[in-house]
């Protein structure tokens, strides 16, 4: 685990590094947008019944991409973190998302380009799967590092614009961290029981679209495919996610954000702890509130 925590800070000082570079500035493209919305539920006497509620959701993206002549470097950071309290239950996360990417290209000829790309996902806290039993503990589902996921691959990139792009890879490595002690016990993710990592060696292929569809309105959508050559050829992890931004005014903004994901290694437990087995997992979030781009 030192080797992951050293990866994660090189990783983190090398997009300050991107960030703060003085030299060469016109090949650069670099901002981000911060955001926070809220949201209330407020009942008196209401016949339809109902629970008070309130939460909050806060977003930082950051990205600083590179072009010069054959040459294409992304990178991107994406943190974001909500909390939500309704009734008289506690408060508790309702998103957590903590995610690093970036992709260097060369470009081979018209819209290809050789490419060798990395990811990382996590999350900050602790997640339950909460029971509606009264005295009936609730169970740890997650935790910071448990999951994290890794991808590393090289491949070819086609980019007809700065719209869309199609990375396809058939040489990639998938690597699961699961850095819990209660999870990696139950085997949680897809790790064999006491152990904290798997790996993977599979094809894998990302799809990006990033358009403004109209006037203050942008569309952002990514789609990840993984199949395993080894394990369960054949069957494909999903994770397809949806962003659409409208700009309201200056500051004001609306969003509605979705996101897709199927792992045939993560089973679902219900509240009981009975285990279901693999599922289509699916959250949606939309929101109103206060967001500043740079």
């Amino acid at each position: 685990m030192k080797k992951l925590g050293l990866t994660l800070i090189a990783a983190m000082i090398c997009f300050v590094a991107i960030s703060q570079e003085k030299q060469d500035t016109s090949y650069w493209k670099k901002g981000g947008m911060i955001s926070i919305s809220f949201s209330q539920t407020s009942l008196t006497n209401w016949s339809g019944g109902g629970d008070n509620a309130i939460s909050t959701n806060s977003q930082l993206n950051l990205f600083a991409n590179y072009n010069k002549g054959k040459n294409s470097w992304e990178n991107k950071l994406n943190l974001e973190y909500g909390l939500v309290k309704q009734g008289d239950e506690g408060v508790r996360k309702s998103i957590d998302k903590l995610e690093y990417f970036t992709k260097y290209g060369y470009k081979n000829g018209g819209h290809w380009f050789y490419t060798a790309l990395f990811d990382f996902k996590t999350q900050f806290a602790k997640g339950y799967n909460y029971s509606s039993e009264e005295g009936v503990d609730d169970v740890k589902i997650s935790n910071f590092l448990a999951p994290a996921y890794m991808n590393l691959s090289v491949g070819m990139d086609y980019k007809p614009s700065d719209v869309f792009s199609a990375y396809i890879s058939p040489v990639t490595g998938k690597m699961t961290v699961v850095n819990d002690d209660d999870l990696s016990d139950k085997g949680a993710f897809g790790v064999d029981p006491g152990d904290k990592f798997r790996s993977e060696f599979g094809a894998y292929s990302k799809l990006s679209l990033n358009k403004d569809i109209m006037e203050n309105v942008n569309l952002k959508s990514t789609l990840d495919l993984f199949t395993n050559y080894s394990e369960s050829f054949g069957n494909i992890d999903v994770t397809w996610e949806v962003l659409l931004n409208m700009k309201i005014n200056s500051f004001l903004t609306a969003s509605v954000n979705t996101s897709l994901v199927y792992d045939d290694d993560v089973d679902y437990f219900n509240e009981d702890g009975i285990n279901k087995g693999p599922r289509i997992q699916f959250k949606e979030i939309i929101g109103v509130g206060l967001a500043y781009k740079f």
